[in-house]
């Protein structure tokens, strides 16, 4: 098939991603600083980062006839987006900040290679993160987000397959369910009450134990016990090339993007303005925040202190070879999971909180593909490309999706955490009702960006 290409009608430096042949794209970005003419028009609305979450604000505000303009200091889905484990997540509604991570967490922490740890040496910046997370783990608090993220969940799963029939790349999308697997029988019996509380949210699931399970899943060691088997769950053929499908069809659409660095968003008199690095004033009605862990220094200025971090993740892809498998595996006990791309074999997890500037230590990724190893026997990892990504977390595990305090011309989106992927085309459809004015789909009083 021949290559398709899109050029936007922007001049400066000619960047070419090219995540999947099907897929390269070819567009100008504006590089030296000169200003977009717009016949004296601003443009409707600026979305501040191109990962999954502003490319899918970006899109649900397009569909609607809203002029958009992308502003990414890197580029398209450099960071989280690109290496992250390919799953619509919609089932999972349990806050990471409950009694049972901080259980797990306590006796994780211990281990520097486990599934949760914190770095010592970066705790005076990350410790009022940590208590917050903490009292965000009281039982009350937890009932309120699962209340949140559950209807944040209906919403996602409607909306991100209207984003994708709208994109025309459903062939990237696999419905195979994913089977969360326990080790230790404890702990299996104990999140009984977890998979209750699913049920009552209206998340159908079967439970394998024995050798029920090894005739349901080929090829896992005799040590796993017991799985429960969502079958409602979805993956991505590749998170970086979805993002990338994504943005050809806003290029497609007249999206333009501009890669540069953001030093300050602003409101004025007639709407809002994005100061670039270079010192370039771009004035817009709109300002979308979607920047992930780099949000926070953003807004900030604009009179909203919310903590936020980069929980930094790990994972390892190996050829598409290595393993016969068919659906996502979870494994419970252990915090990481193995996910079959069309490229690969993605083995990843791991929550590490750390100054967003601190080196990657891919002992991590070493230690899941050494536990994935005994788990999956027949998994080849001679050649494995580590990857580590900074996810947007917020101690509630709850995004925030809300107006700045300064204006209502300047919203939120970000802080999704692991969910990023699977919230981002609701997050698109509720910032695009905020501009609306409009009804917002579901109670947004749980993100609101004050809530802390």
């Amino acid at each position: 098939m021949e290559e398709d290409r899109s050029i936007l009608n922007v001049r400066g430096n000619t960047i070419k991603t090219s995540l999947n042949p099907l897929y390269s794209i070819t567009h100008n970005t504006l590089m030296d600083g000169a200003m977009i003419q717009r016949d004296s028009k601003a443009i409707d609305v600026i979305v501040i980062g191109a990962g999954i979450v502003g490319l899918a604000v970006a899109e649900k505000l397009q569909s609607q006839g809203m002029e958009v303009t992308l502003v990414e200091r890197e580029a398209v889905a450099a960071e989280a987006s690109k290496g992250n484990a390919a799953a619509f997540a919609f089932s999972d509604i349990m806050p990471l900040a409950s009694p049972g991570m901080i259980k797990k967490a306590l006796k994780w922490f211990i281990d520097p290679l486990g599934p949760f740890a914190v770095v010592a040496k970066d705790l005076p910046w990350t410790l009022p993160w940590l208590m917050r997370f903490l009292a965000a783990s009281l039982p009350s608090r937890v009932q309120r987000s699962i209340t949140a993220q559950s209807a944040l969940m209906k919403l996602s799963r409607s909306t991100m397959a209207s984003m994708v029939e709208r994109a025309n790349i459903q062939q990237m999308v696999h419905s195979d369910g994913v089977l969360y697997l326990y080790e230790n029988e404890q702990y299996y019996e104990s999140d009984h009450v977890n998979w209750a509380l699913r049920s009552r949210h209206g998340i159908a699931f079967d439970r394998y134990e024995g050798k029920a399970l090894h005739a349901f899943q080929s090829g896992l060691s005799e040590s796993i016990k017991a799985g429960v088997f969502v079958p409602e769950w979805q993956t991505v053929t590749n998170p970086a090339t979805f993002c990338d499908a994504i943005h050809h069809h806003l290029t497609t659409q007249g999206v333009e993007t501009r890669i540069a660095g953001v030093s300050a968003i602003a409101d004025t008199k007639t709407g809002a303005e994005v100061v670039l690095d270079t010192g370039e004033r771009i004035k817009t009605d709109y300002v979308v925040l979607a920047a992930g862990p780099w949000s926070a220094a953003l807004a900030k200025p604009l009179g909203d202190w919310i903590p936020l971090i980069g929980e930094r993740g790990y994972n390892t892809t190996f050829p598409r070879q290595s393993l016969n498998l068919d659906r996502m595996l979870i494994f419970s006990d252990h915090g990481f999971v193995v996910t079959p791309l069309d490229s690969g074999i993605r083995v990843g997890g791991a929550s590490e909180i750390a100054r967003l500037d601190r080196a990657p230590n891919y002992r991590r990724s070493e230690a899941m593909v050494k536990k994935a190893k005994r788990f999956l026997p027949d998994l080849v990892t001679d050649e494995g490309e580590p990857w580590m990504g900074s996810r947007p977390a917020i101690p509630d595990t709850l995004p925030v999706i809300g107006c700045a305090k300064s204006s209502d011309r300047i919203i939120y989106a970000f802080g999704h955490g692991h969910l990023g992927l699977t919230q981002s085309a609701a997050t698109g459809q509720l910032v695009c009702e905020l501009i609306s004015k409009e009804k917002t789909s579901v109670d947004i009083t749980p993100f609101r960006p004050d809530r802390f």
